[in-house]
């Protein structure tokens, strides 16, 4: 396997033979952020064009080592009226600012306020732009203030993991500011100022503990990741998986390119890597470790299989698939539906699922379609004495088979029906639920309905999963080919659900001789038990995928590989499912024929 070539570390000069030792001098060291003199300033306007729109507001607080030393706020006439949507957001009305100064009067009281200090705003360029905007109107040079944006150094430090966004009222609340942002410079000047120490306090142990310091503290690319640019070196051009390593040749990230290994890398030392997680990985990588491919399927299918390995700290997909979860319904005399992590012979399953949150929303489905028992316990075949029937088969939501309620044969033909749905035709479910958004639509209770809607995605996605998974696992091999763009043939071994093989010839090699090379030399793979397949459930997505897109073609084929023509995979758009009330019993759910919109049933005569 080609590996990429181990970097020596970086070089230092030492001192020639009697270099007496230089001790900076304390001007030279910078000035600590304690001493920084802060203006926080923040403006409300007419609009959001500087060189259109004019000041209605502004707000500001000056502090320095985390006291404040004083505040500013006027309003600003701005020589016209306030566009309503602005009075609705900030309360500013255009009668509030009748005899309010001008911005002529307010900008040299201000600029004199901020004088010799660092401005700070949240979204910087729009506060300042307008400052400096109203500064060139009025022929007064701008004195060039350093400035600071919260909303950068927010991007830096604060996550999405954290916070949904870096909006100022979202910030404040994830740093507990004493003041809440309400759309007034003052209020959100104030809450700025409590964002600022919590951002400054984020970033000291990063080494920003100087003014100078945040010069580069916003800067995409830190020079330090950028001079690790140097591990993408000697990678190849070519599609692949490559490993970034740490010092102790732990795996720290597998990531995947399907064209170019070497620009793929690359690009996490550059501006478009925006990711905090990713450039806190670069700092600790050592090597990149590449994996060469033949072809892109290859390359997706060795990341899944490198993650799932490995489980590297910085993965968050795909590390743990033995953890997906499953619905069962159990063999017992009266089963029930069950979410379990593995897939057993002889029971009926569906999935496997993203979630134990999505399995359980496939068995609320099954139950609000069936009137399946839903105690946990196993039952016996005949009840047990003093037996007492729950409070569901007193709403008529369960036969109360724990009673005698249902004898063996009567219930098995709920679990039949619960069966046909899960394996097959999923009419009577999605029928149940259709009816129900209906009603609850109608009665303009939306969240509701929009609950019932995920509860029926939630099956339809793990039937239809099972389904066509469990189709492939049972084909013991199958070949397919497809057409390269150059010609020549992407040639795919599929056994049991999980790629055995791949090649690929050129459109001057007979692909004949590499098909039977490929089935002799496949991996061997053991049978699992359906619908469960032999590979990670992704990569088995990846093959069906891939065996399902336009120009491919079955070379060999050694089992039996279909698919239903009423089955749960058929509902490609439960939306329209129900909107259109198409799930009527025996009436064609989608329909493939030429012309009609893909994804989108059709009702038919």
């Amino acid at each position: 396997m080609p590996t990429a070539r181990r970097l020596r570390p970086l070089e230092h000069t030492a001192p020639g033979p009697g270099a007496a030792p230089v001790q900076l001098g304390l001007d030279e060291l910078g000035t600590p952020l304690r001493d920084v003199t802060f203006v926080v300033v923040d403006l409300e306007t007419t609009g959001g064009r500087a060189t259109e729109d004019a000041i209605t507001e502004i707000g500001a607080v000056k502090v320095r080592g985390g006291e404040v030393l004083g505040e500013f706020q006027t309003l600003v006439d701005p020589g016209g009226p306030v566009p309503p949507f602005i009075q609705v957001l900030t309360g500013i009305t255009t009668s509030m600012l009748v005899g309010a100064p001008t911005i002529a009067q307010v900008l040299p009281s201000f600029l004199e306020f901020a004088r010799g200090s660092v401005l700070v705003a949240h979204n910087a360029p729009f506060d300042v732009g307008f400052l400096r905007a109203a500064a060139a109107r009025l022929d007064r040079p701008w004195p060039g203030f350093p400035v600071v944006d919260t909303v950068r150094l927010a991007r830096r430090v604060v996550l999405r993991d954290e916070a949904p966004n870096h909006k100022l009222s979202t910030l404040a609340a994830l740093f507990g500011a004493q003041v809440t942002p309400n759309h007034r410079a003052l209020s959100d000047a104030r809450a700025t100022v409590d964002v600022l120490h919590a951002l400054l306090g984020r970033l000291a142990p990063l080494g920003v503990t100087h003014l100078e310091d945040l010069a580069t503290a916003t800067d995409p690319v830190p020079a330090d990741v950028r001079r690790r640019s140097t591990l993408a070196d000697g990678l190849p051009d070519s599609p692949g998986v490559y490993l970034f390593r740490g010092p102790r040749e732990e795996v720290l990230y597998v990531g995947v390119s399907t064209t170019s290994l070497r620009r793929r890398v690359r690009s996490y030392f550059t501006s478009a890597e925006k990711r905090g997680r990713m450039t806190e990985m670069v700092r600790l990588a050592e090597r990149v470790d590449p994996v060469v491919c033949v072809s892109p399927l290859e390359a997706r299918v060795r990341e899944l299989r490198l993650i799932a390995e490995h489980s590297p700290r910085y993965n968050r997909r795909s590390r743990s698939p033995e953890r997906m979860p499953w619905v069962r319904l159990t063999d017992e005399p009266f089963p029930r539906l069950s979410v379990v992590r593995d897939v057993r012979p002889g029971p009926t399953h569906i999935g496997p699922f993203a979630s134990r949150a999505l399995a359980q929303q496939a068995v609320d489905a099954l139950h609000a379609a069936f009137a399946l028992r839903q105690c946990t316990g196993r039952l016996p075949a005949t009840p047990a004495p003093g037996a007492h029937a729950c409070v569901l088969a007193e709403v008529g939501r369960c036969g109360a088979p724990c009673t005698g309620g249902q004898d063996v044969t009567t219930y098995a033909g709920v679990a039949d029906a619960v069966r046909r749905s899960m394996t097959g035709d999923p009419a009577a479910v999605a029928e149940a639920h259709a009816a129900r958004i209906r009603t609850l639509a109608t009665q303009e209770r939306f969240e509701e309905a929009a609950a019932v809607r995920d509860r029926l995605t939630a099956f339809l996605r793990g039937a239809a999963r099972a389904q066509r998974h469990g189709r492939l696992a049972t084909v013991r091999e199958l070949v397919a080919a497809c057409r390269t763009q150059d010609g020549g043939w992407e040639l795919v071994l599929v056994r049991h659900g999980r790629l055995a093989g791949t090649a690929v010839v050129d459109r001057r090699t007979d692909p004949r001789p590499v098909v039977a090379s490929l089935r002799a030399g496949g991996e061997h793979v053991a049978p699992p038990v359906a619908p469960a397949t032999a590979a990670h459930p992704e990569e088995t997505d990846l093959l069906l995928t891939w065996l399902e897109q336009p120009g491919v073609r079955l070379v060999e084929v050694d089992g039996e590989w279909s698919s239903p023509v009423r089955a749960a995979q058929a509902v490609r758009d439960v939306a329209a499912a129900v909107a259109l009330d198409l799930v009527a019993p025996r009436a064609p759910l989608v329909d493939d024929t030429p012309g009609s919109p893909a994804g989108v049933p059709q009702r038919t005569a």
